[in-house]
């Protein structure tokens, strides 16, 4: 799908060639750059973009100075791309313990469509690490439109009204979806927010949004205003020291907090950001530490329990001793990871042995409808080692017909059940789902609860969106591991390698809050903590009731095997919104798998102006705008439904593994264009048929001259003496 776009967009900037922008060089369109030109990937979208969709080529003209154009036959199938030029454009980015709020607030205009007609609107939003869409706001001259998370029990009421689906992912990061009608001429704007996991190592924090805008989107003319606007914030929590380290744009401080930074850059530009916004920032200690935060619900929340949030932060623990670990690799060796999957697994899966110290133990289990044991015990990490089981994997991961995940767990864990003194892990690696899925979360938990002090840990990778993902991730709560997934077939070696790093890197074991069983109505995510891990701190949120202790004790146990004990602080959250940062909530606006996107279109008011303006400073802490929030209490009454398509991983396709189809199979492509050539003739053909013998026919033919009234009988007549021919044939073949 991502090279349909490209390609889409690539037709697009042919055609803007087309517009007419006046005879002053000072306005005339600016050209690519040599690196735009030099890759063709380098069409998709590296910032928020909007691009009009163009279907007949005719209507593409400047609508401030219409020109004379040479009459274009045909249309663009599938359409064009023509990226609209941008008048302004703010980010926003509050950062939150490990996670980032991002907001970008922009203006762009129907450039290159006559003022007499009418477009859609494509808009792409590429996000950063995890990105998770929060909402969209669009505002035209006529309409609005604001996106609504419903949950999966309203999704049929909503279908009945809504027939039509809108919006996809075209590559796992980057979010599209169409605006419809826009008028040539006329201003967007557009609002666009989403949540992102912030990168840690070290106790180093690091954020990275796409904002590099290509030059064919910056306005033609010197003379139009081009202002640029960033504003971040950092809150790391009570108590803790902020140091910042680097930054991509020249950001001016205007806050500094314990345990908080505020950072604004604005500036009037000759051409918009050509490169990502990325900012460093280190949480100063050497230890761990930790903190916990409460917030009370909003009125409109359904669930009134009070919120909490527990912390752990690594602290820089590069002089504490690592756990030895016994590590066991369960691979899919599946018919649908034939190819580029299995062999990407094979590179990261290599990389990860060569990283094992000699004192660590690992074992490989490869799985289909049966099951390949690397060795019957548990192997020393030496270097002879590495290269025999090299050479195996070489060997034996050969794609073949079947899934069956529970055998090789079960045979894990068997091999694990009397580790002492490391940390035991499983790795299990699959693209496909399976239908004792509830089964196998049943016997991991009997098998988990019954283990001795340091039960395994059990870590989940997820290929393609044929996997159940749902499943893949309570699996690993269970095991008290982490999950992560490559959705992209182009991903799988980069997003595995870094999972492995992650997952392996344990300083916290074990870890217990004391005090939180003994509390009324609390509901705790994840269910079963997971191990706090140097590359990535430990967010443990949920629900209560009743009075919140004081303080807690956080415990655990330390590489030597030695007890750890840090007090936990409880303070009020004030300006954390827990809601978005700790949990999936619909009222939160966050994707999941039991929640579907809807697009409210709603008409101006007649009070409305219709304008259009990129917001001042201060106006990142304000909630959504009354009048939308009016809108989502009407049960969507006097407004257009727009089905977005689910956005959620999904629960995963138990046809498409039991028929081994590969990852990124499932990828919906464009129609070519002699399908579209196909179906619409074939419409056409219809059509006509079903008119061929009204009163506007017999006038047309009445009006026709002598000329195209002897071709027509002609033609007649010779389809007749085909006709009569095949039934000749058919009569004098002999045949009965």
């Amino acid at each position: 799908m991502a090279d349909d776009f490209v390609k889409a967009v690539e037709d697009g900037l042919k055609l803007s060639k087309r517009i007419y922008f006046g005879k002053d060089r000072s306005v005339a369109p600016p050209k690519m750059a040599a690196m735009e030109k030099s890759s063709s990937h380098s069409y998709l979208p590296s910032a928020p973009m909007a691009y009009a969709v163009i279907s007949d080529p005719a209507m593409v003209d400047n609508p401030d100075i219409p020109s004379y154009q040479p009459h274009v036959h045909g249309r663009c199938d599938p359409p064009a791309l023509i990226p609209l030029q941008m008048n302004g454009v703010v980010l926003e980015a509050d950062c939150y313990l490990d996670t980032a709020l991002v907001t970008v607030t922009g203006s762009w205009r129907v450039h290159c469509v006559m003022g007499s007609r009418h477009c859609d609107v494509c808009v792409a939003v590429p996000m950063g690490e995890q990105g998770s869409v929060l909402g969209v706001e669009v505002g035209t001259n006529s309409k609005t439109y604001c996106t609504q998370q419903i949950a999966m029990d309203e999704k049929n009421d909503v279908e009945k009204v809504a027939k039509a689906e809108n919006g996809a992912f075209i590559k796992p990061h980057i979010f599209t979806f169409t605006v419809p009608l826009v008028d040539g001429g006329s201003n967007l704007s557009i609002k666009v927010s989403w949540s992102q996991r912030l990168s840690h190592s070290k106790g180093q924090f690091s954020l990275s949004i796409p904002f590099s805008f290509p030059q064919y989107v910056t306005p033609a003319g010197k003379k139009i205003s081009k202002k640029e606007k960033i504003q971040l914030n950092v809150d790391s929590g009570p108590g803790t020291g902020l140091l910042c380290e680097t930054t991509s744009h020249p950001l001016k401080e205007q806050q500094r907090q314990v345990g908080k930074l505020g950072f604004l850059y604005e500036s009037e530009v000759l051409q918009w950001s050509s490169s990502d916004f990325t900012f460093t920032y280190t949480v100063s200690s050497s230890h761990i530490f930790g903190g916990v935060l409460l917030q009370s619900p909003s009125i409109v929340d359904s669930d009134q329990r009070d919120m909490f949030c527990f912390y752990l932060f690594p602290g820089n623990q590069q002089s504490q001793k690592a756990f030895r670990r016994e590590v066991i690799f369960v691979v899919d060796v599946s018919g649908s990871m034939r190819e580029k999957p299995l062999d990407d697994t094979k590179s990261a899966l290599f990389a990860a042995l060569s990283k094992l110290d000699p004192e660590d133990s690992f074992n490989i289990i490869a799985f289909n409808g049966d099951t390949y044991r690397y060795s019957s015990r548990m192997e020393l990490a030496t270097e002879q080692a590495i290269e025999k089981v090299t050479q195996w994997i070489n060997m034996n991961f050969v794609a073949g017909d079947g899934t069956n995940i529970l055998l090789p767990l079960n045979q894990a864990m068997e091999m694990l059940c009397n580790t002492r003194d490391a940390i035991p892990m499983v790795f299990l690696i699959t693209d496909g789902s399976v239908e004792d899925e509830r089964q196998i979360c049943d016997v991991m938990s009997s098998l988990l609860t019954n283990q001795g002090s340091i039960c395994p840990r059990v870590h989940t990778f997820g290929i393609g969106t044929f996997c159940n993902h749902y499943f893949l991730r309570m699996l690993a709560i269970i095991g008290r591991g982490h999950h992560d997934a490559a959705s992209d077939a182009d991903s799988i070696e980069v997003r595995m390698k870094a999972f492995f790093d992650r997952a392996s890197s344990t300083v916290l074991a074990n870890v217990t809050i004391d005090a939180m069983d003994n509390m009324d109505g609390i509901e705790v995510y994840p269910s079963r903590i997971p191990d706090l891990l140097s590359e990535s701190p430990l967010i443990v949120s949920g629900r209560y009731q009743g009075a919140f202790p004081e303080t807690l004790k956080a415990t655990g146990i330390l590489a030597d095997l030695s007890n750890f004990v840090v007090d936990l602080k409880v303070q009020k959250a004030k300006d954390i919104p827990l809601d978005k940062v700790a949990r999936m909530s619909i009222k939160s606006g966050i994707i999941s798998e039991y929640t579907r996107t809807i697009l409210l279109e709603t008409q101006r008011g007649k009070d409305d102006t219709g304008s259009t303006r990129v917001p001042e400073h201060g106006d990142q802490h304000k909630q959504v705008p009354s009048k939308i929030e009016q809108q989502k209490a009407t049960n969507f009454k006097g407004q257009k439904i727009i089905m977005l398509r689910s956005l959620g991983l999904g629960f995963g396709n138990l046809t498409a593994t039991a028929e081994n189809l590969s990852p990124g199979y499932e990828e919906e492509k464009l129609p070519e264009a002699a399908e579209i050539f196909v179906k619409a003739a074939s419409n056409c053909c219809g059509k006509l048929c079903g008119r061929c013998c009204c009163m506007c026919c017999i006038q047309t033919c009445s009006r026709m001259n002598d000329q195209c009234a002897i071709v027509l009988t002609q033609l007649c007549g010779a389809i007749a003496c085909l006709g009569c021919f095949s039934c000749c044939e058919l009569c004098c073949s002999g045949k009965d």
